[in-house]
C-alpha cells in the first residue's frame, strides 16, 4: 500500500516513509491510497467477535501488503491491551470509554500501536520523535515510547495550559522522554513542531517523526473502537450517531475511516467548546484558522486543528462532508451543568471532554429522533480533578496508577516561542 499526501495525490511514499516523515514535504497529511471495503459478513458477525480480532481483520485489510500477519497480530495484541467498555447513560445513549489504557486517556491506543510499529519498521536508526500537545497527546506517547530503544521523544506543551495531572504524565519520566514547556499556546507548538518537519537543513542531519495524530501511525488504529463500540450496541439499532469531543480532529477522522470501510454510521457528531472553527464550517462559514481560546476541555483548545484536511479528503467534497458531519460547540458554563445533570440524573460521572460530547450528541438527537448514540468518553475524570470537583463538591478517586504520577519530578526545559530557539535545541541532540 502506497500512501499519498492531502496536498498532491500524486506524490506517493511507502508505509515506512509515511510514519517515519510524519508530515509530507508539501505539508499535507497521509492518507492510504485506497480505503478497503470490508465484506459484509465481517459486519454482521462483529457482535461475535473480540476486540482483538476485529483488530485483525481491520489493520489487516489497511497493513497487510506491508506487515505479514504476525506482525498484525503483535500490533494489535500490543495495542488493544486494555477494554473500551460501551456503557448505557441512559435510553438510547451510551458512552464508549476510551479511558482504560495506561495514561487514562483515548490516545494510548494510537501512542501504543505507533511505538510498537516504528520499531518493526527502522532498525538501526535513531529517531526522534517531535510531539506537539494540548494535554492527553503528550502523556500517552511518552508511556507509549518509554525507554523504547533507539527512539527519543521531545515534547512541546503550552506552558500553565494543560491539568497539572496531564503534565505530571510527561514530564516526570525521564529517560528518553523530554518535555519542553513553551512560553505559548498549542497551536504555538504544532506551528513548531510542523517547521522542523519542513527545515531541509534540519531534516538532512537527524532522523524526525511525529507522534501527533499527523502521523498515519497514531491516527489509524484510532478506527478500531469505532468497529468494537458498534459491535457491543443491543440488537436492532438501524440509525447509529456518534458523537466526538474534537479538537485536532483526528479522532473523528479515524471513525469516518471506519464508516468508509464499510461501518454503518448514519452520522457524526462533531462536538467542539468555543474553539469552534470546523462547527462553524460545517454551517456554511469558510474554513479559517484562528487563536485558540483556553477553557476546561484544554485538550481541546486547538484554534488550527490539522486533521480537517482529513476530513475534506476522507469524503471528497465539502457538501459529501457537511451531508455526514454536524457540527455543535458549547461554553464552559454549558459543559458545567450538563457534567451536574448526568451525575444527578444517571449517576455517571464525565469529564469535560466527555460532557461536550454528550451535549453535542443530546443537541444532535432532540433535531433527529430515532437515533442511538454513542458519545466517545476520552478521559477519566480524574485527569481533570480540579473542574471535575469543583461541579460536584467531591473528591474524585484516583485509580493507582494515575496517583501515582502526582509523586513524582517534574523536569522540563523552558522554551520561548521561537522556532529557531527550538532548532539550536534539536541541533544540539546530534
Amino acid at each position: 500500500m502506497k500512501f499519498y499526501s492531502t496536498n498532491n495525490k500524486e506524490h506517493k511514499v511507502s508505509l515506512k516513509e509515511a510514519v517515519i516523515k510524519g508530515l509530507a514535504p508539501d505539508q499535507g497529511l497521509y492518507m492510504p491510497e485506497r480505503i478497503p471495503t470490508l465484506p459484509a459478513d465481517f459486519i454482521d458477525q462483529l457482535p461475535e467477535r473480540s476486540f482483538q480480532e476485529i483488530g485483525y481483520e481491520v489493520i489487516g485489510a489497511i497493513f497487510g501488503e506491508d506487515l505479514s500477519k504476525e506482525q498484525i497480530k503483535e500490533l494489535v495484541d500490543h495495542t488493544l491491551a486494555f477494554d473500551a467498555p460501551l456503557v448505557k447513560v441512559e435510553e438510547e445513549v451510551y458512552t464508549l470509554e476510551l479511558f482504560h489504557g495506561p495514561t487514562l486517556a483515548f490516545k494510548d491506543f494510537g501512542a501504543r500501536f505507533c511505538s510498537k510499529l516504528m520499531s518493526l519498521l527502522v532498525k538501526d536508526e535513531k529517531v526522534r520523535v517531535l510531539v506537539a500537545t494540548s494535554g492527553d497527546t503528550g502523556s500517552a506517547v511518552a508511556n507509549g515510547f518509554y525507554k523504547v530503544p533507539g527512539v527519543e521523544v521531545i515534547i512541546l506543551y503550552p506552558s500553565g495550559k494543560v491539568s497539572t495531572l496531564q503534565e505530571k504524565q510527561f514530564t516526570t519520566l525521564g529517560e528518553n522522554i523530554t518535555a519542553l514547556e513553551v512560553d505559548g499556546v498549542f497551536d504555538d507548538c504544532q506551528r513548531m513542531v510542523k517547521q522542523a518537519f519542513l527545515d531541509k537543513d534540519l531534516n538532512e542531519s537527524m532522523l524526525l517523526t511525529s507522534a501527533n495524530s499527523i502521523n498515519i501511525a497514531r491516527w489509524i488504529p484510532q478506527c478500531l473502537y469505532y468497529f468494537y463500540a458498534y459491535s457491543r450496541l443491543p440488537k436492532g439499532h438501524e440509525k447509529v450517531v456518534f458523537s466526538v469531543p474534537s479538537g485536532n480532529f483526528g479522532n473523528i477522522a479515524a471513525g469516518m475511516l471506519a464508516e468508509r470501510m464499510g461501518l454503518p454510521i448514519e452520522t457524526f457528531v462533531a462536538a467542539t467548546n468555543v474553539n469552534k472553527i470546523v462547527p462553524d464550517f460545517l454551517k456554511g462559514v469558510p474554513f479559517r484558522p484562528r487563536p485558540s481560546l483556553q477553557t476546561i476541555s484544554n485538550s481541546m483548545d486547538v484554534g488550527n486543528p490539522s486533521n480537517f484536511y482529513r476530513l475534506l479528503d476522507l469524503y471528497g467534497d465539502e457538501s459529501k462532508l457537511k451531508e455526514m458531519v454536524k457540527g455543535f460547540f458549547f461554553d464552559d458554563a454549558t459543559t458545567r451543568e450538563a457534567m451536574a445533570t448526568v451525575k444527578a440524573a444517571a449517576g455517571y460521572l464525565m469529564d469535560p471532554h466527555g460532557a461536550v460530547a454528550y451535549l453535542g450528541l443530546k443537541a444532535y438527537m432532540e433535531e433527529h429522533p430515532g437515533y442511538t448514540g454513542v458519545f466517545l468518553e476520552t478521559a477519566h475524570p480524574g485527569k481533570f480533578g480540579d473542574v471535575v470537583e469543583a461541579v460536584h463538591q467531591e473528591k474524585v478517586t484516583l485509580p493507582e496508577r494515575l496517583a501515582a504520577f502526582l509523586d513524582g519530578q517534574k523536569k522540563t526545559k523552558l522554551m520561548a516561542n521561537d522556532y529557531q530557539e527550538f532548532k539550536t535545541y534539536l541541533r544540539s541532540k546530534k
